[in-house]
């Protein structure tokens, strides 16, 4: 892995870039570049949704061919060139002839995605999930917790027992990275099937928030906790990684609702408010049947 992130220096990317869009006859704005040299970034999710990426990968991605595979993009149309030079010996493909290659020197990856509507994501249905012990919040209030979280590029996000929202968040935050907290070893376990299922790179899963766990780490600005009886260990522990932190529980409790303003109080989190969601869906019967109506609890910790 080259340490720098220096496989592909920026002339040569703009020679690749130029390349495929003389080859093609593509303006360059209509292609994404990404670099995941030495990175861990998403791939997957930025194929799904654009038409054109170029990728420059090297030995630290070996298995990317395949995981593109694995991810259903068999049947993209790909051009594949070695070298951080463009050369003539670039070769016309697809995703599913290349699934068994294993990426071992400096190579660009051109996928085309015909099929993609170009859009985000937002409230990703709970069928796409991998299932095991996690019971999924609902599509349409993951899409509201979602607006809550307003989640950027860049974003440094920790996520308490959210599992689809981890997802979700990874997806968004495309270059920052999401601390996913699951102490349960059946829901950690399904949280890394659904990290690779999604091809999202920029999940850390941790079991605890220990001293050492947590060192090496990024200060997250954010915090979304599903409310338990270790909540107020777990806002502690935000507070003493930033002591600014912002902060999002979820609870089905009232009690716990109730108890939420003291402790709010308590360590000093200002701003509070409480918003319900209720949800109601036909089902096969055309009868109304109401999804769980979580509390969302919004505040902000000040110095």
């Amino acid at each position: 892995m080259d340490k720098n992130n220096n496989t592909f220096r920026n002339t040569e990317m703009l020679n690749w870039m130029g390349y495929f869009s003389e080859k093609l006859n593509v303006s360059p704005e209509k292609i994404h570049p990404m670099n995941v040299c030495g990175k861990k970034k998403n791939v997957i999710p930025l194929i799904e949704s654009h038409k054109r990426v170029m990728v420059f990968a090297d030995e630290s991605h070996k298995e990317l061919c395949y995981e593109l595979w694995e991810a259903g993009l068999g049947e993209c149309e790909a051009y594949i060139g070695k070298g951080t030079a463009p050369g003539a010996d670039v070769e016309k493909t697809d995703i599913k002839s290349l699934m068994g290659r294993e990426i071992l020197e400096p190579t660009v990856l051109f996928v085309i995605n015909e099929n993609t509507r170009e859009s985000y994501r937002i409230g990703i249905k709970n069928e796409n999930f991998s299932r095991g012990p996690i019971r999924y919040v609902g599509n349409e209030i993951r899409a509201v917790i979602m607006s809550l979280l307003d989640v950027d590029r860049q974003d440094t996000i920790c996520i308490f027992s959210g599992e689809s929202i981890v997802i979700e968040a990874a997806i968004a935050a495309s270059e920052g990275t999401i601390i996913a907290v699951e102490p349960d070893a059946g829901c950690m376990h399904t949280m890394e099937e659904n990290a690779s299922k999604f091809g999202v790179h920029n999940v850390e899963i941790i079991g605890d928030l220990d001293e050492n766990t947590l060192s090496g780490l990024p200060t997250p600005r954010l915090a979304f906790i599903v409310a338990d009886k270790h909540l107020e260990d777990n806002i502690k522990a935000m507070l003493s990684m930033n002591p600014k932190m912002q902060f999002v529980i979820y609870t089905l409790e009232l009690n716990t609702l109730a108890g939420i303003r003291p402790l709010f109080d308590k360590h000093g989190i200002n701003n509070m408010e409480v918003m319900q969601i209720s949800v109601s869906k036909t089902n096969h019967n055309s009868m109304f049947v109401s999804q769980p109506s979580p509390w969302l609890i919004t505040g902000e910790a000040a110095l």
